[in-house]
Formats: structure tokens, sequence, C-alpha cells
């Protein structure tokens, strides 16, 4: 198949709004709907996250380093 063919099947397909023909064309060719990672999350790790987003908004966190720095005091590691 030409390239022009090819190109002229992409673009009946971005114009095209009939649902069938789109669903017949993504079954074609294997297209799986990508699922949202949020939507997959529990209600509970959802409300973890929306939490520490709101302790990071209001400047609760620790840096970095000072986290690195606890836990060589806390056990005993030399650098």
């Amino acid at each position: 198949m030409d390239t022009s063919t090819k190109y002229k099947i992409i673009s009946e397909i971005i114009k095209s709004n009939d649902e069938q023909v789109l669903n017949a064309v993504k079954s074609l060719l294997n297209i799986e709907d990508e699922v949202d990672f949020w939507e997959e999350l529990s209600e509970a790790d959802k409300a973890a996250i929306d939490e520490g987003l709101e302790q990071l908004d209001a400047g609760n966190y620790q840096s970095l380093e000072s986290v690195r720095q606890e836990i060589k005091n806390r056990f005993n590691f030399v650098k």
C-alpha cells in the first residue's frame, strides 16, 4: 500500500465521528484504552496522596539531606 493511501485512511479516521467505525479500527489495530493510574487507586490511597500534597503545600516536609542525616545518626552510618 502506498503512502498516499495510508494518509487518506488516517485522514478519514480523524474526520470520522462514527463510533462503530472508530471502534472497528481500534479493534483491528489492537489498541486498548489507557486507564489513568489514579482511577485504579483505592480511596484510601487517594486520600493519603491528597493529604501528602496538602502537607507539602503547607510547607510540612523534610529535605532529602535532613532525612539522610537522620538515618546516618540513627543507625550510626559513617560516610
